[in-house]
C-alpha cells in the first residue's frame, strides 16, 4: 500500500482526500499493519466508489478490505436517491446475502467427547456442500415465486424451523420489496435444485467452542458461556445471486451513458436509484436475500436433525443471522441530519448498536451481534455493534478474515490432503468433497483474524464479546 497518498487520523484511521472526480474522501479504518498489506488497488477501487453520483460522507473500507469485483470487499459506501444516488450491483457483489448464523447448541465441549466424529461425518452427509451441490428440495415455479417473496418466514411455513427463530434475523427473515417477477427465468432455473445447500469457496457450516469472553454483559445477553458449543453457517443465494449479479451488471454497463453516468470501472456499473433499472435491480436483490435467508434456515433443520439423532432431545436455538453483501435502506444521521439512505456492505456486517429499534429485544442493550467467520482451522468471532449518535461507516463492521493471497497463489502452496491431516493433529475435523477447495482455503491464505477484529474493536466499529475456535468443519 502506498502510504503517501493517506492522511494519517489516529491509529487505525486512514484518510484518502477527495481529489480528481472523487465527490467524497476514502477512509480506510484498519491498522497500520493491516494496511500495509492491501494491495494498492484497494485504494484505486476507494477512490472510484467516492466518484460515483450520490455518494454520502465517504467511501469506507473495513480492516478485512482486498481487492474486489468493482467495489473493494470490506467496502461500504451510502448513496442519496434524492441527491441522484445510484444501487451498485458490483457494490452488493454475486453472492448476494452472503452471511453467517449462529446457533446454540445447548451443549458443552465435554458433552461431544466420544460423539464428535459421528456427528461431523452425520452432517458432512446430511449438508449438501460443494461446487453444483443440490438439495433434497425441488421447487416449482409457483414454489419459487412464494420463496423469492417469503424468505425464512417461508422456510417455516414449509416445516424448515419454528416461528421463534424469526426473531433473531435480520429483518425478521424477509426482506421486503422483493420483486421475483425481476429475476430472471435463468436465475430461477439455477436455483431451482439448490435450497438447502452450502454451495462452494469460502461457505462452512462449522461446530465452534466458545473459547475465550471479552465482554461478559454482552455474552450474557447473547446467551455465551465458555465451553458452549455453537454451529455457525455461513452462505449465500447460490446460483441464483449470481446470476442476478452477471445479469444486471451487464445490463447497468449498457444503460450507464444514457443515465449520465460515467463508469471509471465497468465492474463500478450502477444505475441511479430513481430509475426503472435501479427499482428492478433492487427487487432482483432483495429476491436473492430472502433465497439466502431461506436457504440458512432449511440448512439449520438440516442440521438440528442431525444433532438429533447423535443428541436426542437436543434443541438448537438461534443466536442470530446477519448477512455481508446487500444494499439496505437505512436511515442514518449525517452531520446532525437524520437521512434515508441506500447502504452497500460489500464483505461488512451490519453492526447496529444498543437501543436500535430492528434488533431483538434481548440485544437492545449490547447491541446487535456481529458474526464474524474465521478461516478453517482459525478463529471465529461475535462482536457487539457499537454505532450511534457517533457511528462509523454508516453502522458496519468487517465480515471475516480476509483474503491474503489469490485461490491460485494458495492451491500452489498446500495440498488439501495435507491440510486436512495437519488440522486432524489438532483435533479438528474437516469434510469435504474436494481437496482443492480446502488447499484454497487454508489457514495461512486468510488475514490474522484476530489482528482485523482488533483494529474493529478500536476504531469504535463493534466491540469483541466472544472468540470461538472450531472443531468440526464441513467445507464446499
Amino acid at each position: 500500500m502506498d502510504f503517501s497518498k493517506l492522511q494519517q487520523r489516529g491509529s487505525v484511521e486512514w484518510r484518502l482526500p477527495a481529489t480528481g472526480r472523487m465527490r467524497v474522501p476514502g477512509v480506510i479504518l484498519a491498522s497500520r499493519d493491516l494496511v500495509a498489506a492491501m494491495d494498492d488497488k484497494v485504494l484505486e477501487q476507494i477512490a472510484n466508489v467516492a466518484g460515483l453520483p450520490g455518494i454520502v460522507a465517504a467511501a469506507y473500507a473495513m480492516p478485512d478490505a482486498h481487492w474486489g469485483y468493482g467495489f473493494p470487499i470490506g467496502g461500504v459506501a451510502a448513496f442519496d436517491a434524492a441527491d441522484g444516488g445510484v444501487v451498485s450491483a458490483g457494490g452488493v457483489g454475486f453472492d448476494i446475502s452472503c452471511g453467517v448464523r449462529t446457533l446454540h447448541t445447548g451443549l458443552k465441549r465435554a458433552d461431544l467427547e466420544g460423539a464428535k466424529l459421528r456427528l461431523a461425518d452425520l452432517l458432512y452427509a446430511r449438508i449438501p456442500a460443494g461446487l453444483g451441490s443440490v438439495g433434497g428440495l425441488r421447487l416449482s415455479a409457483g414454489g419459487m415465486e412464494a420463496m423469492l417473496m417469503g424468505g425464512a418466514r417461508w422456510a417455516v411455513g414449509e416445516g424448515y424451523g419454528a416461528i421463534a427463530d424469526l426473531t433473531h434475523i435480520e429483518d425478521s427473515g424477509c426482506a421486503a420489496g422483493a420483486d421475483p417477477g425481476a429475476v430472471s427465468d435463468q436465475a430461477k432455473r439455477r436455483q431451482r435444485d439448490e435450497m438447502g445447500t452450502l454451495g462452494s469457496g469460502n461457505h462452512y457450516l462449522e461446530l465452534q467452542v466458545v473459547a475465550e469472553l471479552f465482554d461478559q454483559a454482552a455474552a450474557h445477553d447473547y446467551g455465551l458461556a465458555v465451553d458452549d458449543v455453537v454451529v455457525s453457517i455461513h452462505c449465500g443465494s447460490r446460483g441464483l445471486g449470481h446470476q442476478i449479479g452477471t445479469d444486471y451488471l451487464r445490463e447497468m454497463v449498457l444503460a450507464a451513458p444514457a443515465a449520465g453516468i460515467l463508469l471509471p470501472d465497468r465492474e463500478l456499473a450502477c444505475a441511479p436509484l430513481a430509475s426503472a433499472l435501479g427499482r428492478r435491480y433492487l427487487g432482483a436483490m432483495r429476491a436473492a436475500i430472502n433465497c439466502a435467508l431461506a436457504n440458512r434456515q432449511i440448512l439449520t433443520q438440516l442440521t438440528r436433525d442431525a444433532f438429533a439423532e447423535v443428541f436426542p432431545g437436543s434443541a438448537l436455538t438461534l443466536l442470530y443471522d446477519v448477512s455481508h453483501n446487500t444494499c439496505k435502506e437505512e436511515t442514518h444521521r449525517v452531520d446532525g441530519l437524520s437521512r434515508r439512505l441506500f447502504v452497500h456492505r460489500k464483505g461488512a456486517t451490519r453492526a447496529f448498536g444498543p437501543g436500535h429499534p430492528e434488533l431483538p429485544a434481548g440485544y437492545r442493550r449490547a447491541g446487535q451481534p456481529v458474526l464474524i467467520g474465521g478461516s478453517m482451522g482459525t478463529a471465529s468471532y461475535i462482536l457487539a455493534g457499537r454505532a450511534g449518535e457517533g457511528e462509523r461507516a454508516f453502522g458496519s463492521a468487517c465480515h471475516g478474515a480476509g483474503w491474503a493471497m489469490s485461490r491460485h497463489e494458495a492451491t500452489r502452496r498446500w495440498q488439501g490432503r495435507a491440510v486436512i491431516d495437519e488440522l486432524a493433529g489438532r483435533g479438528i475435523l474437516i469434510r469435504s468433497p474436494s481437496s482443492r477447495g480446502v488447499a484454497e482455503e487454508a489457514p495461512l491464505a486468510y488475514k490474522d483474524v484476530g489482528a482485523v477484529v482488533d483494529a474493529a474493536n478500536l476504531a469504535g466499529l463493534a466491540v469483541k464479546v466472544a472468540r470461538l475456535a472450531p472443531l468440526v468443519c464441513v467445507k464446499g
